[in-house]
């Protein structure tokens, strides 16, 4: 469950919202003038997070360097390129169902 926490209650309580993270899996933001300043979430999310991130930047950094030699500007018209194609099968896809 996501809830939003002011800082002074999470500090005030900080003993039973680390319980309900751990146990319940419950996701906290963390907020200090109803601004969201921070979140507190299960190590085991986080860990996943940090596990899929490392696996995207491995692939950008792939990318990058099957792409060292080739203009910036036409990698940008390519990729505008794929996207336009991909936007006009969606749309294309979305019209033909009934």
């Amino acid at each position: 469950m996501h809830k939003r926490i002011t800082a002074i209650k999470a500090r005030q309580n900080l003993g039973e919202l680390l319980e309900e993270v751990y146990y319940k899996n419950d996701h906290f933001v963390i907020t200090r003038r109803n601004k969201a300043m921070a979140a507190v979430i299960p190590v085991e999310e986080y860990e996943r997070f940090l596990a899929q991130r490392e696996q995207d930047f491995a692939i950008l950094d792939e990318i990058r360097a099957a792409n060292k030699d080739k203009d910036p500007q036409e990698v940008e018209r390519d990729v505008a390129r794929a996207i336009r194609e991909v936007r006009a099968k969606k749309k294309h896809h979305a019209k033909s169902r009934p």
